[in-house]
C-alpha cells in the first residue's frame, strides 16, 4: 500500500478527481485529495483561472505542506493541470520518501516550480495530442532533463484527442473514456511498483 496525494486542477474536486481516488483506493492505496480550493468547484476554465489568480501561492503551498505533514513514510503525488506544480513541489522536500510523481496535462520545468527534482524519483506524464493548454515540446523537454539530471526517469503517455482533463466525465467535450481507462491502468501500475 502507498500513500498518494492527489492535486486537482483549477476546477476543483470534480468527478475525475473522485474517480482517480476510487481507482487508487480499489488498488489498496491510501489516496488523499489536497484541495487548495477548499471545496470550491468550477464548471468552466475562465472563472476557475480568474479565481486561482486570487489564491496566493503561499496559501497553496501551506495547504500542501499541511497535507504532507500528515504523511509518514513513502508517498506518491498525482497532479492535474495546475495541480501538477504542487505535485512536483510536494515531492521535492522529501526525496527519501517521494516514490513517484504522476502529472496529467502539465509537467513543468523545476525552475518554474522553484524547487529541485527529488533525487532518483521517477515520473509519468499523461496528455492528449491536441491538448489546448499544452505548453509545447520545449517545456516538456526541460522537464525531462530536470528529472533525468536528478537520476529519475520519465514515462510519457500521449493519447489521441483534444481534451485537457480527458478523465473528467462531466466535460463531454474533453472526456475520453479510452484515454481515461489507459491512464488509470498506468497510474495503478506505477503506484503499485
Amino acid at each position: 500500500m502507498a500513500t498518494v496525494l492527489v492535486f486537482p486542477s483549477v476546477l476543483g474536486v470534480r468527478d475525475g478527481i473522485s474517480d482517480t481516488v476510487d481507482v487508487l483506493t480499489a488498488a489498496g492505496h491510501d489516496a488523499r485529495v489536497v484541495d487548495v480550493l477548499e471545496g470550491r468547484t468550477f464548471d468552466d476554465y475562465e472563472p476557475a483561472m480568474a479565481h486561482q489568480s486570487t489564491v496566493a501561492e503561499d496559501h497553496r503551498q501551506a495547504v500542501t505542506s499541511s497535507a504532507l505533514a500528515e504523511v509518514t513514510g513513502p508517498f506518491y503525488t498525482v497532479g492535474f493541470s495546475s495541480g501538477c506544480a504542487l505535485a512536483e513541489w510536494a515531492a521535492a522536500p522529501r526525496p527519501g520518501d517521494a516514490r513517484g510523481v504522476v502529472l496529467v496535462g502539465g509537467a513543468l520545468p523545476m525552475e518554474w516550480v522553484e524547487a529541485p527534482w527529488p533525487a532518483g524519483v521517477p515520473a509519468q506524464t499523461h496528455a492528449c495530442t491536441e491538448d489546448p493548454f499544452d505548453d509545447g515540446p520545449e517545456v516538456a523537454e526541460q522537464f525531462r532533463r530536470d528529472v533525468e539530471a536528478a537520476g529519475g526517469t520519465v514515462e510519457v503517455f500521449t493519447y489521441d484527442g483534444q481534451g485537457h482533463l480527458f478523465n473528467e466525465p462531466t466535460f463531454a467535450s474533453e472526456y475520453d473514456p479510452v484515454a481515461a481507462t489507459a491512464f488509470y491502468d498506468a497510474l495503478a501500475e506505477f503506484v503499485s511498483r
